[in-house]
């Protein structure tokens, strides 16, 4: 039997009981738990995950926790809005003393990283998103995923099969069932359901231009699950925002390539080492790239530099939100972003600046 790391436990805002685990030395990383299937005991006992988390461990220190409802944290709960697992973070964040972390989110942990990073700038380093996108709904909706959920109603059993061989190989052997048994022990079919409607009304596209931590969006360039779209959206809408596209097709992080995974992250996470450019990226679609020679000036985001341009153009916040599908408030926070950056004072210092910078 693995060692798994002491079960400790935090409370949360309204009371909720929260299991989590450290282990490791190094800069702190939170493994926000992908709801409602986490459980940490058997994460740690699973043959593929123990090593992963080995490997991260020798210079990072890794902080997991469940999500309410699910694995070792409080069972019996009934709120679990987006709102409910951010204070769960904020709460584990806080009992375990760090001042800063980074975090790494996956599919619906991903808009709680968003919005714990976007309320605490400063004590968020840096961050790595995987399948998700700041509208829930947008990383769920694809067919086969909905299939897939269907199945919840029908056969619990049937589901946490179907669901941890499609998610790790359906040759993952031990490392598959083991991962369908801790699925089925997580949570309770009543519970996954409420959790992943709410996750699929979850919407924090308005946090990201608040969003100051350095972000890679990872995606990987052949999985069918999450349009390259979507994940691409997501990057654009953060100040540092990048695309990583990773190779395969496999819906999970670590499945296929485990050692450069393992190695990216933590390059990123320790010393702030981002993967280079990927020159096979169709043109106008933007990858990660440190020292980027084409980056926009002034530290602009790429939809920030998106809504230059056609605030030079003469548009007007409301049709700048029409063409881009945002909210004329997230238009606003932009604008006031990169009014903030280059030093404009209104719309005619900024179509200036844009004019003289060839941007217009």
């Amino acid at each position: 039997m693995r060692t798994v790391p002491r079960i400790s436990y935090a409370r949360s805002a309204d009371g909720v009981s929260l299991a989590f685990t450290v282990a490791g030395d190094g800069p702190a990383l939170v493994f926000v738990p992908w709801v409602p299937f986490s459980n940490l005991r058997m994460e740690w006992q699973n043959t593929f995950l123990n090593g992963i988390f080995e490997q991260l461990a020798r210079r990072l220190t890794l902080i997991h926790y469940d999500g309410r409802g699910t694995g070792h944290s409080q069972r019996d709960v009934t709120d679990v809005s987006p709102d409910a697992m951010v204070a769960d973070l904020e709460a584990v964040v806080g009992q375990v003393g760090a001042a800063e972390v980074c975090l790494l989110g996956q599919y619906n942990s991903c808009p709680h990283a968003i919005a714990y990073a976007a309320r605490h700038p400063e004590r968020v380093k840096r961050m790595a998103l995987f399948g998700g996108s700041g509208r829930g709904w947008n990383a769920m909706s694809a067919r086969q995923t909905q299939a897939l959920l269907s199945l919840i109603e029908q056969d619990w059993d049937v589901f946490a099969d179907t669901a941890a061989h499609q998610w790790m190989g359906w040759a993952a052997g031990e490392a598959g069932r083991a991962t369908a048994d801790a699925i089925r022990e997580a949570v309770t079919p009543q519970i996954a359901r409420a959790t992943l409607q709410a996750a699929s009304a979850t919407d924090v596209t308005e946090l990201l231009p608040d969003v100051a931590a350095p972000t890679l969006v990872l995606h990987r360039r052949d999985m069918s699950q999450i349009p390259v779209g979507v994940s691409r959206s997501l990057a654009e809408g953060m100040p540092r925002g990048r695309l990583v596209m990773l190779d395969g097709a496999q819906p999970t992080l670590f499945i296929g390539d485990p050692g450069m995974v393992v190695g990216m992250l933590v390059d990123f996470f320790c010393d702030g080492i981002e993967p280079p450019g990927d020159p096979s990226l169709p043109p106008g679609m933007p990858s990660v790239a440190a020292g980027q020679v084409d980056s926009p000036p002034h530290g602009l985001s790429r939809r920030e530099l998106e809504v230059l341009r056609w605030l030079a153009a003469g548009e007007t916040n409301r049709q700048i939100a029409r063409r881009l599908g945002l909210s004329p408030h997230t238009i606003e926070r932009h604008v006031a972003n990169l009014y903030r950056k280059i030093g404009a004072r209104g719309r005619a210092d900024a179509t200036a600046y844009a004019l003289r910078n060839g941007l217009a």
